[in-house]
């Protein structure tokens, strides 16, 4: 293990019935880098993230945060050992305010816990909108604000579901400054599973390339040309 890799996942694998959906998945994810996963649709990247959060239990391999083995432990657990996640299709809630919203970004915080205002620093719109229901966001804010919820318990490991889908072109962009701004810090880990090549390109220190729940390519971000990935998730 490398000394700041803050992610150990070991030979992980997972069923969905009888369908072998994660085989043997094994990587690092280092302090300080953008660690991205790529592939197609239904290759297994959300069934990786969800698995790394222990909203489905593995059935076999190993996941270590940090030193601590979290295999076995619940989503809870997770989120207290530092992990912030956001999900495919943000998953806010759309009848609590955006407030209210990053409040449950505190649930693992002692009550009373302010909001941090850094919140509002990397994404502004949320400050304006503070007190408007989640669900009258448009689908970019909407996705600031489940990034800034993820963030709000200062977590070591974000891992991240596909955060441009559906999302407008200026507000990708804010999103991969801030997810570049907050992997630079040094002080946290990032895993990005994404589709959209060129911004997962743009902000990969490392790469994985799943095809039916395997890793076919791997290598660092700035390879990403020259190793050919840009066709392979084009076949």
């Amino acid at each position: 293990m490398a000394a700041d890799a803050l992610l150990q996942v070991q030979d992980l694998n997972q069923y969905y019935g009888g369908s072998h959906i994660l085989r043997g998945i094994g990587f690092e994810a280092r302090l300080g880098e953008v660690t991205v996963v790529l592939g197609r649709n239904g290759v297994g990247k959300t069934s990786l993230l969800k698995s790394l959060m222990g909203v489905v239990p593995v059935k076999a391999g190993r996941v270590v945060l940090d030193g601590h083995d979290i295999t076995r432990a619940t989503p809870y657990e997770r989120v207290r050992r530092g992990i912030g996640y956001v999900p495919q299709g943000r998953e806010i809630f759309g009848r609590l305010t955006v407030a209210e919203n990053l409040r449950m970004g505190l649930a693992t915080k002692p009550g009373g816990t302010a909001i941090p205002a850094e919140l509002f620093e990397l994404f502004p719109v949320l400050q304006q909108m503070i007190h408007r229901r989640g669900g009258d966001l448009s689908g970019g804010q909407q996705q600031q604000l489940a990034i800034a919820r993820a963030l709000a318990a200062g977590p070591k490991l974000l891992m991240l579901d596909e955060p441009t889908e559906g999302i407008q072109p200026s507000i990708i962009k804010d999103i991969g400054r801030v997810v570049r701004m907050l992997a630079d810090r040094k002080t946290m880990a990032i895993v990005l599973v994404e589709q959209y090549y060129d911004f997962a390109a743009e902000l990969a220190d490392q790469y994985l390339v799943l095809e039916r729940g395997e890793v076919v390519m791997r290598g660092r971000g700035n390879d990403m040309e020259t190793d050919g990935v840009r066709a392979r998730m084009s076949i």
